[in-house]
Parts: C-alpha cells; structure tokens; sequence
C-alpha cells in the first residue's frame, strides 16, 4: 500500500516538476501571457505545450509504474492519471478563456490515456 501511495505522489510531482520546467525553459513567453491574462493564439505554440504535456504525462506513468508493487501497477498508475485530470481541469478553468476550446479538450483529453499507456508493464 505504501509503494502505491508513493507512485502517485511521485508521478504527480514528476509531472509537475516536468511541466513547469519545460514551461520555464521552452514556452516562457506563454507565462508572460498567462501572467497579463493575453491570449495564446497562435498554433505551434499551442501544438508545443500539448507535445510537453504529453511528455510529462507519459514520464508521470512510467514511474507510477515502475514504483508500485510488481504486478499491482494499475491502480496507482489510474490514481495518478485521475488526479492529473482533476488539477488540469482546475487549472484549464482558469486559463479557460486564453486559449482555443480545442487546446483545453486536447489537453484534457489526453492526460489519462497518454498516462495509462506508458503505465503498462
């Protein structure tokens, strides 16, 4: 029980550490607009942070994975892509009217399957 709990806590914060990371380093003009409340409009950026979110997604899995019990990965692995789901919503809620619905349902959207995948051992 205990390992579960660690991999969610660890994929979850893999997550996180990846994403505002890799908004740091690659997309910081993206946290200059979400700052000032601009919106992000223009589509290779948008189609960058959907690439960067589907890499942390999949680094968020893979660990959850590989810290829980052998043969006991799914729930922790479901658990993490779950709460992923929960705290992106919040935050797409609030940044719901600086980018395009299809950004906000594409990044949604893929949070749980991308996670679950590289979940499989």
């Amino acid at each position: 029980m205990f390992r579960s709990i660690v991999a969610v806590v660890v994929g979850f914060a893999l997550w996180s550490a990846l994403w505002l990371g890799g908004n740091a380093l690659l997309f910081a003009k993206v946290a200059d607009a979400a700052k000032a409340k601009t919106p992000i409009t223009e589509v290779p950026t948008l189609l960058g942070l959907l690439a960067l979110s589907v890499g942390c997604s999949a680094a968020a899995g893979f660990a959850a994975a590989r810290i829980a019990p052998r043969g006991k990965t799914k729930v922790p692995v479901l658990f993490t892509a779950i709460l992923l789901l929960l705290v992106g919503i919040g935050v797409q809620s609030t940044a719901w009217s600086l980018m395009p619905v299809w950004y906000h349902a594409t990044f949604l959207g893929l949070l749980v399957p991308v996670t679950m995948i590289a979940g499989q051992r």
